[in-house]
């Protein structure tokens, strides 16, 4: 795709701070939900500051060539559940999510030796634009859900019937995301110059405007309905994050060989399962930027930069670390792959985990709101996979099939359950599209 800003673009410092703004709108609500989701105290702030810890080391690892943010990983929310499983102390299970990111980082380490040793040349014929393209689109298609729910989050969802009941909040809110959708379409395709790059920011200003005024107009008048925003309070304008580090030494002597056991077997496998999705993500951040990140800087390091990431990540916030299809998405609708963003972003991320009113305006951001976003990032990340398959004859059943396969297992949310190991949809999808790739490539075209 044509690109604003490569790779190596440096935009005047001024553009750059606003770029990473936007950066960190797209990110943020990801990467605060799970140390939210997990609770037993652990802080949104410390995440934030170990994202920026993660994507620092990514950066170094990927030689500054791969622009793209790590983030709090959902992959592990059952392995960081299973830390503090069995009524563990609250320090215990702060060191467990420690050692258990240690495992799951220390599982890349060893791939990416293997991956060193062999090459990728296996890896294309393992996963052609046949199989990898589909997969890409299951990424986005994966979290449509997630946005629907967050733009309908006032609305209840009647389970029989499969719709959205709507009132008077739920069409606030819907009307909120409706004007951060356009603003953003509108920017992105009609803007100039830097009004092109920041959609983002601008469509979720729009948004939050438009729900400012609904929630004023509720509290003068007393109408619960119309409030939208549970506007930011807060006491100073500095905080040090709880990093996990800090609890977890407390839990040291509590450790057990048996509870070692309980957090490898946690989190190791599912490790093996976000391999793939490490592949996914990074083959489609190269169709954007129109270069091969498999080859340069080699899968090999960004492996490395995303596994020891994960663990610095979980060090101070607890939460491994991965690419975000959020970041990618950015860097695809704003054509800005300047690592330099990235970089800068990483920076902010890590100073605004201590400003107070920064993280909780951020957290106030509506839900509506951050989902209008998300219909455009998400809908990025599946047509970028889409457009894979334009290589593709379809025309062949055995191309078909495969791509059939994906896409019905991987939107059909075929995730598995084998023990404490959960293989999410994306990956059996991968995986299934990956035999059926090699059962039928030895066919001749029908």
């Amino acid at each position: 795709m044509n690109l604003i800003y490569g790779v190596k673009d440096k935009p005047t410092f001024g553009k750059t701070l606003v770029f990473a703004f936007q950066q960190v709108l797209a990110i943020l609500a990801a990467t605060i939900a799970v140390p939210t989701i997990i609770g037993n105290g652990m802080s949104q702030s410390a995440a934030l500051f170990g994202a920026g810890i993660g994507t620092l080391v990514y950066l170094l690892f990927t030689k500054f060539k791969s622009p793209v943010f790590l983030g709090s990983s959902f992959a592990f929310l059952g392995s960081m559940f299973a830390a503090f499983a069995g009524g563990v102390s609250m320090s215990l299970g702060y060191a467990g999510m420690i050692m258990g990111a240690t495992f799951a980082g220390l599982v890349y380490v060893v791939l990416a030796i293997i991956v060193k040793i062999a090459g990728v040349k296996w890896i294309g014929k393992l996963m052609p634009p046949v199989v990898i393209g589909p997969t890409v689109a299951i990424i986005g298609l994966s979290l449509a859900g997630n946005a629907v729910g967050d733009v309908l989050k006032f609305a209840t969802y009647d389970g029989v019937n499969k719709v959205y009941v709507m009132g008077t909040q739920s069409w606030i809110g819907l009307i909120c995301a409706l004007v951060t959708v356009l603003v953003v379409i509108l920017s992105s395709t009609y803007g100039k110059k830097t009004i092109k790059l920041i959609p983002f920011i601008l469509g979720i200003l729009a948004g939050y405007l438009v729900a400012s005024i609904f929630t004023v107009i509720g509290t003068n008048t007393g109408n619960d309905a119309l409030k939208i925003i549970n506007f930011p309070t807060w006491t100073g304008l500095f905080a040090t994050p709880d990093f996990t580090f800090l609890t977890a030494s407390n839990g040291i002597s509590e450790i057990t060989p048996g509870y070692i056991a309980t957090i490898a077997v946690a989190y190791i496998p599912v490790a093996f399962v976000v391999f793939a999705e490490h592949i996914a993500d990074h083959k489609n951040l190269s169709s954007i930027i129109g270069s091969d990140l498999l080859e340069e800087p080699g899968l090999h390091r960004t492996l490395l930069g995303d596994g020891i990431g994960s663990i610095a990540g979980a060090f101070f916030g607890g939460c491994p670390n991965t690419t975000y299809g959020e970041s990618v998405g950015c860097v695809a609708i704003s054509g800005n792959a300047s690592v330099v963003t990235i970089l800068v972003t990483a920076i902010m991320a890590i100073v605004a985990s201590f400003l107070t009113p920064f993280v909780s305006f951020l957290a106030s951001i509506p839900n509506c709101v951050m989902g209008g976003v998300c219909i455009t990032l998400y809908g990025f990340i599946a047509v970028s996979g889409l457009k894979m398959l334009q290589q593709v004859n379809l025309n062949e059943n055995k191309n078909l099939f495969v791509v059939a396969t994906i896409l019905i297992t991987g939107i059909g949310g075929m995730a598995l359950q084998i023990g404490q190991i959960k293989i999410t949809a994306i990956a059996c999808a991968l995986i299934l599209g990956i035999l059926v790739n090699l059962m039928v490539s030895g066919k001749k075209a029908q």
